[in-house]
């Protein structure tokens, strides 16, 4: 079957090696707080800040040993590259609060990271269910002392990323979100986002190293609790990360149903040297559904890989379902980033390119309609015998259930 696929992509000027080649160098983020539902380590408890998990499936991770023991059987059942993606509230036993969080609280990380081979890891502070949100504000909260706690947090997290970064040899990724905004039609809109600007400044401040360490904003539309305004908006956090030099990150679930981000990516990639991204699928709202195998995921890897910006767009994914196996849900979403990828870079991009620039949008649309029909499928397969993988990973996730899942009462 990959015989035949290869000569019938060949036909369209595509190699189909070159492209099995490629996906193995796409590194992808892997977001440990699957694991549990989005608990962490460090006591903050239930979730809060916007934030809400649905199900009860069996088996969640309940402590550190746990959520190795499902991530690194996770990680057996992706292919390709695979980096580890953390929020602070993970730190492992800390006698401290976040604000004075520091790289031995992220060791066993680093160890457990280095243990099932992930190329890296990537960081996130964590500003939500904790006691220090204060009428649901953080960065950009009228009272200095809530402010200054959070300052502080986000400027831990910048160091904790240099050790990470001096730890594998590769840079970090620290991404900021905050939970903060208004549930009702606010008074003043202006001021919280001067303190919030105020505040990214003073963080950004503290000297980290940027070779190490890539800072990255994250927008929102809303969340719950705060669903008339958020402080943290596209516009704002786009013009923030241009003017001060770091990173904008696009989490597909973050805007409006009918905004893309596959859109989004080309227009910030004329302007950044990075773009980083949180993968996920909206279902109305920031819903945070497993990731799956569907046109908007094809098109935002199609931008990716057409642009040639493979070593410019930094892929993390985040969903967090408790309705489902965890374990499966982590490789479902894994899985079908890959397959997006591999979908965009089995595609003749500078022969449609050349017939948009000739105008000639009637081939260019017979081409593209073409493409959906080659047996992708085929190569796919290919590629995950070449990782020593099968297609069938539910049938390992359920054994993995019924022995280890289960006893978890």
């Amino acid at each position: 079957m990959y015989n035949s696929a290869k000569q019938e992509y060949a036909i369209c000027g595509v190699d189909t090696e070159a492209a099995i080649a490629a996906i193995k160098d796409i590194p992808l983020s892997i977001h440990c707080w699957q694991g549990d539902d989005v608990v962490g380590l460090d006591g903050g408890g239930q979730l809060s800040g916007g934030i809400q998990t649905t199900g009860n499936y069996i088996g969640r991770a309940r402590n550190f040993e746990e959520l190795k023991a499902d991530i690194k059987k996770a990680f057996s059942l992706m292919p390709g590259k695979k980096r580890l993606n953390l929020h602070a509230s993970y730190a492992v036993n800390p006698t401290v609060d976040r604000d004075k969080y520091e790289p031995k609280h992220f060791a066993e990380w680093v160890k457990f990271a280095k243990e099932i081979g992930a190329d890296g890891i990537d960081f996130n502070p964590t500003m939500f269910s904790h006691k220090n949100i204060k009428d649901g504000l953080t960065l950009s909260s009228p009272d200095e002392a809530i402010r200054k706690f959070w300052i502080n947090h986000c400027k831990a997290c910048l160091h904790i990323a240099e050790y990470f970064a001096d730890e594998f040899k590769s840079p970090c990724l620290v991404n900021i979100w905050i939970p903060d905004g208004f549930k009702d039609v606010p008074a003043d809109r202006l001021t919280p986002r001067l303190r919030l600007k105020d505040s990214l400044d003073e963080v950004l401040s503290c000297g980290y190293d940027r070779s190490k360490v890539v800072a990255a904003v994250e927008s929102k539309v809303f969340g719950i609790g705060v669903e008339s305004y958020t402080v943290g908006s596209n516009e704002f956090y786009q013009n923030y990360a241009a003017k001060n030099n770091i990173c904008c990150l696009l989490d597909n679930g973050h805007y409006h149903p009918l905004e893309y981000v596959s859109d989004k990516i080309p227009a910030l990639l004329a302007f950044y040297d990075k773009v980083a991204l949180h993968v996920t699928r909206g279902v109305r709202w920031d819903s945070d559904h497993v990731v799956l195998f569907e046109d908007e995921l094809k098109e935002i890897a199609k931008e990716i890989v057409r642009n040639k910006a493979t070593d410019k767009v930094l892929i993390g994914l985040d969903y967090f379902d408790a309705s489902v196996n965890r374990l499966s849900a982590w490789v479902t979403g894994q899985r079908a980033m890959q397959k997006a990828l591999l979908y965009a870079l089995l595609t003749n991009h500078s022969a449609l390119k050349e017939l948009q620039d000739k105008a000639d949008f009637t081939a260019l649309m017979v081409k593209q309609e073409e493409y959906k029909t080659l047996p992708f499928g085929a190569v796919w397969k290919e590629y995950l015998k070449r990782e020593n993988l099968s297609e069938d990973y539910l049938t390992e996730i359920r054994e993995y259930e019924n022995k280890v899942l289960r006893e978890r009462v």
